[in-house]
């Protein structure tokens, strides 16, 4: 089964700190037990492919990066006419090379789901990347057929949110077959709340019963420093290493 468990960027909390390497930086410290990291520092600012290169080298073989595509795209131009702004973001973080793992489109609460849009936007984005991806959209209009449908003609991934936004079916990961993506906000206070032992027991469980399918599971509760004791719980549980 093909898990990888990590959080929303590789700040070690205090209460933590302890279970990482003693030396290094703070990514090589973190990527002494973690073994992927979700970048969102991307979906504010751009970072030179330099800066994507540096990271890549300072981490083990098998870490993977997952990139959030930058607000300029998503909620900006609302994935219309992109394919300029997308360029640039793809030569960027192809400084990781093998390392680069998911990159994640999560889109506006109120930007629904409109099928000429969606399908131009992936369109384009499957000509300039061919790699793992994860849309997490909000909007109500995503989570019928015809949205789940599209995402999987471009073997896009839904990702699994919580607390979920916009339908029950948001709790659920979706799209393409062949990734499970599961972004956990904290709950019920999104960005502070840790998550209870029942709720890791029971994640690890859904986990589980798709042993075919690579889970991708990102902790971003990270305001009060949950996420990484979060995340180290959830590998034990789940027995990985």
């Amino acid at each position: 089964m093909s898990i990888r468990i990590g959080t929303a960027g590789w700040s070690l909390p205090k209460q933590s700190a302890g279970m990482f390497a003693e030396d290094g930086s703070h990514l090589e410290r973190y990527a002494s037990r973690l073994p992927f990291v979700e970048v969102n520092s991307s979906f504010y600012r751009p970072h030179r492919r330099t800066t994507w290169e540096r990271w890549a080298r300072s981490v083990p073989q098998d870490f993977r990066f997952a990139v959030k595509m930058p607000k300029s795209i998503t909620h900006e131009a609302k994935l219309v006419n992109a394919g300029a702004l997308l360029l640039p973001f793809f030569e960027q973080i192809s400084g990781l090379g093998e390392k680069l793992g998911p990159v994640l489109v999560q889109l506006p609460p109120k930007l629904a789901f409109e099928e000429g849009t969606v399908r131009d936007f992936f369109g384009v984005l499957r000509e300039l990347h061919t790699g793992d991806t994860v849309c997490e959209p909000r909007h109500a209009s995503w989570f019928d057929g015809c949205a789940d449908r599209l995402l999987r003609e471009f073997d896009i991934a839904r990702a699994a949110a919580d607390p979920a936004k916009g339908s029950p079916r948001a709790a659920e990961p979706g799209g393409s077959a062949h990734l499970r993506y599961w972004r956990l906000h904290g709950s019920p206070r999104t960005y502070y709340s840790e998550y209870s032992e029942e709720f890791l027991q029971n994640l690890a469980e859904r986990v589980r019963q798709q042993p075919e399918t690579p889970a991708w599971i990102v902790f971003d509760n990270t305001a009060l420093g949950h996420a990484t004791p979060n995340a180290l719980h959830l590998r034990e549980l789940l027995q990985v290493m």
